[in-house]
């Protein structure tokens, strides 16, 4: 453990996968895509997504607070209670004013507008609720948990597009070390289940249109995929300095050792091929963990199973890990929840390091030949595992980089 370790001492947990860690990991490592047709984007040359299932607001939030809120502000707070629990803490015994809430929101809930849109054409604009946008912001849903909390501490949302719940566990790693806060909730939240998020990113070319087969459609790195799946979820885990977290004797499930954050400032929408961005990112996260590529063991790809995304990914991957570390990319079996990815797969990749096995990677039946990765595939592989990195990009040549370590 270095001095600037993190600790994470409580996550909550929700996906297409399931509600709660235990329930993800066990479906993460079946290896099966959670794609399906989805109602609500039926008519659209997309119209599949992934699905967190069996989320039934009202009873885990009560009716008034469910109707409150858009899928994504319930997703942070169930997550957030979740992680508290987990990490033992009573907020009715904390310092207030020393805990702060960070969050990584993609972009506002736009699943909301879609009734209001309709009322301004109406001319029925005296309809419209009052709560549309205090319900939909993404600054709400650091708002929304820190007001079920209690917390009073330093609090707000980050913004990096698919990169933005790597940045806010970055963001609070460094509130920590500051000594700005003494705990933090981080992680990220977001739905993308929308009729216009579906409509524009297809658009753009970005979503996989397998409408016949939607589990066949999510294939990060494979030669043959076409587009990312539309996902939703939440994680948020618990951070405090290591030595207080052994100070209280906590349970420890991981550390956050090492941060990078950086811009290509190369194309609005498109990755640099050539990964200078992204490379300095990498590079930076394994300065701030003191370590370097032949440490990492394990590698959670960003993933995107984009044609521009992936091969760019997989270039770097080579070109800096050339030991080959075995890679997994959890979006093939949950889809890509935008804002929210990098937190999910940074708790996902604190799980593979706690259990000493990576999850398969769905869908994968052939890669390019120049740009093979040790991908792992069918089944969960053991691994002894010590040190592990994760990866997030984002629209704008926004870069996350995560270094894990096991405690």
């Amino acid at each position: 453990m270095e001095t600037r370790d993190i600790a994470v001492t409580g996550m909550g947990l929700i996906s297409p996968a399931g509600i709660g860690c235990e329930d993800n990991w066990h479906r993460l490592c079946e290896g099966n895509s959670l794609a399906v047709t989805d109602p609500r984007l039926i008519g659209l040359r997309t119209d599949f997504s992934c699905a967190v299932q069996d989320f039934r607001a009202e009873n885990l939030l009560g009716h008034r607070l469910a109707r409150r809120l858009d899928a994504f502000g319930q997703f942070a707070v169930v997550a957030a209670r979740q992680a508290v629990a987990d990490a033992d803490l009573d907020p009715g015994q904390w310092r207030a004013e020393r805990v702060g809430v960070v969050l990584g929101v993609g972009s506002n809930s736009l699943h909301t507008y879609e009734e209001p849109f309709r009322l301004l054409d109406q001319d029925r604009a005296s309809h419209l609720s009052p709560f549309a946008i205090p319900r939909s912001v993404p600054s709400m849903a650091a708002g929304e948990v820190a007001l079920d909390l209690g917390v009073r501490g330093v609090t707000f949302t980050t913004s990096s597009a698919c990169a933005s719940g790597a940045t806010a566990l970055g963001t609070a790693m460094d509130l920590l070390r500051s000594g700005r806060c003494d705990v933090v909730l981080a992680g990220g939240s977001e739905s993308a289940r929308s009729r216009m998020t579906a409509a524009c990113f297809s658009r753009m070319g970005a979503l996989s249109s397998r409408r016949i087969d939607p589990a066949a459609a999510s294939r990060p790195f494979d030669a043959d995929r076409d587009g990312f799946v539309l996902g939703e979820g939440a994680a948020v885990m618990v951070l405090e300095r290591a030595q207080d977290a052994h100070r209280r004797r906590a349970r420890v499930r991981g550390l956050l050792a090492g941060y990078g954050a950086g811009v290509d400032a190369f194309h609005p929408t498109a990755p640099d091929p050539r990964g200078c961005g992204a490379e300095a990112t990498i590079r930076a996260a394994l300065a701030d963990a003191g370590c370097d590529a032949s440490d990492i063991d394990h590698i959670n790809a960003h993933g995107t199973s984009t044609l521009l995304n992936d091969e760019a990914e997989a270039r770097l991957l080579r070109r800096i890990f050339p030991s080959a570390p075995p890679v997994t990319a959890n979006k093939s079996v949950l889809g890509h929840a935008l804002g929210a990815a990098g937190a999910i797969e940074a708790a996902l990749t604190l799980l593979s390091l706690e259990h000493g096995v990576i999850p398969p990677t769905a869908n994968l039946a052939l890669q390019n030949s120049d740009l093979e990765l040790d991908i792992v595939t069918k089944c969960p592989r053991p691994t002894h595992m010590t040190t592990a990195l994760s990866t997030s990009f984002g629209f704008g040549g926004q870069n996350a980089v995560l270094v894990m370590r096991r405690d």
